[in-house]
């Protein structure tokens, strides 16, 4: 091998040539999108919702599903340029997705692209109708929480149509592609113990969301062989704890109830629950026998975890009388307490209120000591001024509570930490009360005397302004006490029942009111809570298509 050959350069290869090439090229692209910057325009990734808002079906007409778009729990499509996302609660839905706790009414969450002008978004934001709320943010997401309870049956619209992305406090960002997104609230929903003909003595529930695109009939969810005699929801909607009797037995005049759980047929609010679609309305299972003891009155826990019902031995009355709590697992235990009369559990579910002797005991459900737990239960406050504890608010802070004068009259408390508050003194009756959602009216359901020679009292149903002390009557309701109203989840509504009862034949049989009268017949009726401009209430009760008693809402 000569010299020459030896220092010879080497010569590239093919192959080589088109990688060196492609290299080249690749660079100048790259320089080229780096010098000309990013030209796709900002635009919303995902559009989530807590539990609350629940999903709705959104027509895809004109709009053309982008597979690229779709995610795990948004659907998007593109219609004139507008990105519209709808919220579909999916199996991938998850818990992280949303927070909850007693002082939100629920939120949504926006994630955009990359990080926007935050004050552009926010002042682009619409809601219609209009919903308040607070923004915050956390990087791209944008949360808005909001302050008061939504309307139930509602479907709602976002738009951010000018947003525009953040490019530091002296540049201009690009426009964000307009975004459209649409999330709806819970259906309203009320549950009643019908009256007459196949109805009689049953469970039935009405949806009125749906009753507003088709007109149809109240549900039945338990059978024809089962007598109700009362009912509480519970807080997820999904199921109803109800009292229950043999139709064979009722009409043979027994009164031994056994403790039920019903489906209503309604996706579950419950975090865990929300992926899960909806059982089928009418599915019932048994809570709590009655073999050894008879099931009196009860009450069900804010959270549904927890039942206390007021029990009493068939061999030993005497003796044996007092609360049970029944947990999640569906075991009875025996709450050994002082003799007490009515009773309602805390909103926080660790606690109960007891009407004992001359005053309300506050006692624990769990003992701390389990040695304890055949022990009588100690109270944990005693509040000896009042006779009867009417309701809690929504997070357990406020109570409305019931003293008796020695006058005669009855006096209504606001009992918070801070103190107590006389709200009225009145000679008729206090029967019954709710907080609204943001506690700023007690709405209370009181009896006037009538002057004559015999006792009469006229109920009528009352807002009480729990800042002011403003008592404004509503509506005045026929001479009956046995009355019961429920005030709806979101407070824009009163439903109530009207009875009509005989004392004379009690022999006959048919469901009777708490004191011990047949009722023949009972109407419905429907009282919008919708403020005025000026702030007051005008009223137009609505009489409601059906004939039974005890309405309450769905949560």
């Amino acid at each position: 091998m000569s010299s020459s050959e030896m220092t010879s350069k080497p010569k590239f290869l093919p192959l080589d040539r088109v990688a060196i090439g492609l290299m080249l090229i690749l660079s100048l692209a790259i320089a080229l999108v780096l010098w000309q910057g990013e030209q796709a325009v900002p635009r919303v990734r995902d559009f989530s919702g807590s539990p609350e808002l629940v999903t709705v079906a959104e027509t895809k007409k004109d709009c053309q599903l982008k597979d690229k778009e779709k995610t795990s729990n948004v659907s998007a499509y593109e219609q004139n340029d507008v990105l519209c996302l709808n919220i579909h609660l999916s199996p991938q839905f998850q818990e992280k997705d949303f927070t909850w706790n007693s002082q939100q009414w629920g939120q949504f969450i926006i994630t955009f692209s990359r990080a926007m002008d935050r004050a552009s978004v926010e002042d682009n934001l619409r809601i219609e109708p209009p919903l308040p709320g607070k923004i915050s943010w956390a990087g791209r997401r944008m949360i808005y929480t909001l302050t008061v309870p939504p309307p139930y049956g509602t479907q709602f619209e976002v738009r951010i149509v000018g947003g525009r992305e953040y490019r530091g406090k002296n540049s201009k960002g690009k426009q964000m592609q307009p975004f459209i997104g649409r999330f709806g609230t819970r259906a309203r929903v009320f549950a009643y113990i019908g009256i007459e003909g196949k109805e009689a003595g049953r469970l039935m529930l009405f949806n009125m969301t749906e009753n507003k695109k088709q007109a149809k009939d109240p549900i039945p969810l338990t059978p024809p062989d089962l007598v109700v005699m009362d009912f509480k929801p519970y807080p997820d909607g999904e199921r109803i704890l109800f009292s229950a009797e043999d139709r064979s037995n009722y009409e043979q005049g027994s009164f031994n109830a056994r403790l039920y759980s019903v489906t209503t047929g309604l996706r579950s609010s419950a975090p865990e629950k929300i992926s899960r679609p909806p059982e089928p309305a009418g599915k019932i299972d048994r809570i709590l026998d009655n073999n050894d003891y008879q099931n009196l009155k009860y009450d069900l826990s804010s959270d549904g975890k927890t039942i206390v019902v007021q029990r009493v031995n068939r061999k030993n009355p005497g003796a044996d009388f007092g609360l049970w709590v029944v947990d999640t697992t569906g075991e009875a235990k025996q709450l050994k307490t002082a003799p007490g009369g009515e009773f309602l559990i805390h909103p926080s579910g660790d606690s109960l209120a007891l009407a004992q002797g001359q005053g309300i005991a506050i006692l624990p459900l769990q003992p701390e000591d389990k040695s304890q737990e055949k022990s009588l239960v100690q109270p944990l406050d005693f509040l000896p001024k009042f006779g009867r504890l009417l309701a809690f608010s929504r997070d357990g802070l406020d109570a409305a509570m019931v003293k008796f004068n020695t006058d005669y009259t009855r006096s209504l408390f606001l009992v918070n930490q801070t103190g107590e508050k006389e709200l009225l003194r009145i000679k008729g009756s206090i029967i019954s009360a709710q907080f609204a959602p943001l506690k700023q009216t007690l709405y209370c359901l009181l009896t006037q005397l009538i002057e004559g020679e015999k006792y009469q009292e006229e109920p009528y149903i009352a807002a009480i302004d729990l800042k002011t002390g403003k008592l404004t009557p509503l509506v005045v309701l026929p001479k009956q006490r046995d009355i019961q109203m429920s005030l709806s989840p979101d407070g824009l509504a009163l439903i109530f029942d009207q009875l009509v009862t005989e004392r004379q034949n009690q022999s006959a049989v048919g469901p009777r009111t708490d004191s011990g009268e047949i009722i023949t017949t009972s109407r419905l009726w429907l009282l919008p809570l919708i403020p005025s401009t000026d702030g007051t209430i005008k009223l137009q009760p609505e009489q409601l298509p059906f004939i039974g008693v005890r309405p309450r809402w769905i949560p």
